[in-house]
Order: structure tokens, then sequence, then C-alpha cells
């Protein structure tokens, strides 16, 4: 039985193969040889610069500098993020252990940034998400912090006790256009890290972070869906993980559950202007590469398995900023590798 855990932004089983390092051909291990003009004096000198250059490089090592043969390991496999994290395997954390040990089956969800479970000599669980637009997300957090959802007048206040009231009625777009902290980078930078992992490089907004967190999505998850594709993330959850969501459609559709969904809505919330939208939107521009690219891959994948669209867009929450959008990918189209579904979706869990 597969453990399953997602990261949840609001987040195959993975076998690793351990890389053999050869020699290259025609060489031969080799031992220090005492040549007869060396005295044991010079001898023990050179012995103890070389003990002092090995404890340099390991604590070079140790402070983030990688390993060379690491380096040269990752050019010859490729851009596979497994040896990013690099130097020997560490205790297990908490949070491994607790998932490692949990009676299965278990789902675990929370804020988690990537765990490679494989490092720490642990069987990878699946890994699975949900991401949404960007300016999107963070509205809905400025306002929230602020004002709170339709469950209690008082729920922002237990949130936010701290909030002057200057700061809780600062106007969306006297933030971003005046550069305030909440309002620009690194704030922004949000959705990324949680993909990219636990390198300290991963909380930096920059083209390593994004590659990383791409190459981890491509790797490590089973599925990444978008929100405003929420029902056609659940038809998908529900054909590749049955035994966890059976029935999650008409569980979604049920009154009971729409009207809880009503009361976790965000409240006063309201859209900036163009100009802000714009200036917000370059400054998240990593985050809506990857937003993009994630929504790429999940449309070919609805593609993959003859998904039509079930895109539903409330007036109120659409944003639109005039910027260059890539182009999407057009209704699903019938071809010879529908067939081959079952046999794609069993090669995910192998990996």
């Amino acid at each position: 039985m597969m453990k399953k855990t997602t990261n949840c932004n609001h987040h195959h089983d993975h076998h690793v193969r351990k890389p053999v390092v050869h020699g290259a051909p025609g060489t031969r291990s080799w031992l220090p040889v005492l040549s007869p003009r060396c005295t044991l004096r010079d001898y023990g000198f050179c012995m103890a610069s070389l003990l002092l250059f090995c404890l340099g490089s390991l604590l070079y090592q140790l402070n983030g500098g990688p390993p060379q043969i690491l380096l040269d390991l990752r050019l010859y496999l490729g851009n596979s993020t497994f040896l990013d994290d690099h130097g020997p395997p560490t205790p297990k954390m908490e949070l491994i252990k607790n998932i490692s040990t949990a009676e299965q089956p278990y789902l675990f969800t929370r804020h988690v940034h990537f765990l490679n479970f494989s490092r720490f000599g642990t069987e990878q669980p699946v890994y699975i998400n949900i991401i949404r637009d960007p300016i999107n997300r963070f509205l809905s957090n400025y306002f929230f912090r602020r004002f709170g959802d339709w469950r209690g007048e008082q729920n922002h206040m237990i949130r936010t006790p701290g909030m002057k009231e200057e700061e809780r009625y600062l106007d969306i777009n006297e933030c971003i256009l005046e550069n305030y902290a909440e309002c620009s980078n690194p704030r922004l930078f949000y959705i990324i890290p949680y993909f990219c992992g636990q390198h300290p490089k991963c909380r930096d907004p920059g083209e390593w972070a994004l590659e990383r967190a791409k190459q981890n999505v491509k790797e490590n998850f089973l599925l990444v869906g978008i929100l405003e594709e929420l029902e056609d993330v659940l038809l998908l959850l529900e054909r590749f993980l049955p035994h966890y969501f059976k029935d999650v459609m008409s569980i979604y559709k049920n009154p009971e559950h729409r009207k809880l969904g009503n009361l976790t809505v965000t409240v006063k919330k309201t859209l900036p202007t163009p100009n802000a939208l714009q200036v917000l939107y370059q400054r998240m521009k990593y985050e809506y590469e990857f937003y993009h690219y994630v929504k790429e891959q999940f449309h070919l994948l609805k593609r993959k398995f003859g998904l039509k669209s079930h895109v539903k867009t409330i007036p109120s929450q659409k944003i639109s900023v005039p910027v260059p959008i890539p182009v999407e990918t057009e209704e699903p189209i019938e071809d010879e590798e529908e067939q081959n579904d079952e046999k794609w979706l069993e090669d995910i869990y192998k990996r």
C-alpha cells in the first residue's frame, strides 16, 4: 500500500536509482609512496597539510558547497533534483517519521515544502497538489488577513490581533504602488518555494528555484492541478487514486458542502487598478511562469485522458492584466494515446 501526502498552498511512488561511481577506463587506484628523498618529518608535514585540506573541504560542503563528485554525477544524470540535496543522509525528520510509520491508508495535508523522502532512506510518498492564479492567491490572502471570511466577524482578529488599524485598512493600490513590504518581493514569491524544496536557494526569487520547482513537478508529483479547474482536478484524482477519492464529485456537489464552501469566501475583497495589477504581475513573473507551466502540464494530462474542461469563472474574481499569456491547450483530441491510459498510470507508480 502506498503512502499518500499532499503539500497544500492555499499540494507516484518514486524509486530512485542509486548512482554508482566507476573509475575512468585505464585508470588504477594509487597509494602514496614514501620517496627515499623525503624524511619522515617531510612526509608527516604533507599528510598534515592533506588532512587540513580535507577538513576545509568538508566544512565548505557542510556550509553549502557541493562536493565535486556529486556535481559531476548531476551533469551525468541530467537535471534530476535528487542530488541537489547533497551530503550524506541525515537522521529522519519528525515529519518523515510520522508519515512513514502511520497506519495506511493515510492522507497528510499541510503547508509543507517538498521533501525528498528517498534521501532519508524512506519510501517516497505520492505527492499531489493544487495551485491557483498567483495574483488571486495574493489578493485573497491580503484581504483575509484583514477582514477574514463569512464564518465570523472576529475571524480575522484572531489571525492578526497585532495589526494596526492603519495597516488593516491600507488601500491595496497604495500597498502595491508605494512598495510596501507586504506587496513586494520576496513576500510575493510564495508558490515556487513549496515545490522547490528545502534548499536555502529555494527562498530566493530566480531561475534556479523556478527550474528546480518545475523539475520536482515533473519527477515527484502524481498530479498538480489548477484551482480554477477544480472539478477537473477532482475527476482526475478519482481516476488516479480511487481508494482515497471515490465519489469525490458527488461529495463536492452536495448542497451542504457548497454551503460550507461559501462561508470560506474572503470578505471585502476588491481588485486593484489595472496599473497596480501590471506592477504586481511583473513582480510575480517567476510565479506566473511556474503557474503557466503547471497549467500547461495539467491540460496535457486532461487531453491524454480525453477530459473536457469544466472551468467555471466567477466574474468578481476574474483578473485580467494587459500582458501576453501563453497559449493554452485546446479541446482534447482523439488519438491512439488514449488506449495506453492505464499503462501510463502504471508507469507513474513505478518511477
